[in-house]
């Protein structure tokens, strides 16, 4: 191996493994903003809560997430049949549309039953506490667009 060769691959190299550190530094880092986005998302904004009833809040709603089980794999069935559906060589509009329909009904009813459970949760905290959440519901309810303008 000649020493141009030689100097060709080094650079090769190099220039291969900064790619390879960026794409995985880049990949890390997608990887914990949307980690620690799912985490700090509450409904309510229980994020602003003390850490022992934020937990607390976060057991009642996967609470509700297990008690609506059943409907949440309706509707992840629901939206299984509206592929299928889409995948054939007619479409089925109405078939579709109804398919559709009961994944949107399952959907919302295990939203309004976790948000219901957001709310009863809400009942035991106190007003400094509301006060702390209703900040923080109209923060979110402001566009991040509208907020710049």
């Amino acid at each position: 191996m000649t020493e141009r060769s030689f100097r060709i691959l080094v650079i090769g190299l190099l220039v291969l493994n900064t790619f390879l550190i960026g794409a995985l530094a880049g990949g890390g880092l997608t990887w914990i903003r949307s980690s620690q986005a799912r985490n700090v998302m509450m409904p309510l904004g229980g994020e602003q809560l003390p850490a022992t009833q934020r937990k607390a809040l976060r057991a009642a709603l996967n609470e509700a997430r297990k008690d609506e089980r059943q409907t949440i794999l309706e509707a992840q069935q629901a939206k299984v049949d509206a592929a299928s559906i889409l995948g054939q060589p007619t479409l089925d509009t109405e078939a579709l549309s109804a398919a559709l329909a009961r994944a949107r009904n399952a959907d919302a009813a295990v939203r309004a039953k976790v948000e219901q459970r957001a709310v009863d949760f809400a009942a035991t905290l106190s007003y400094d506490e509301r006060r702390a959440l209703a900040e923080t519901l109209i923060r979110r309810s402001v566009p991040r667009n509208a907020a710049t303008k």
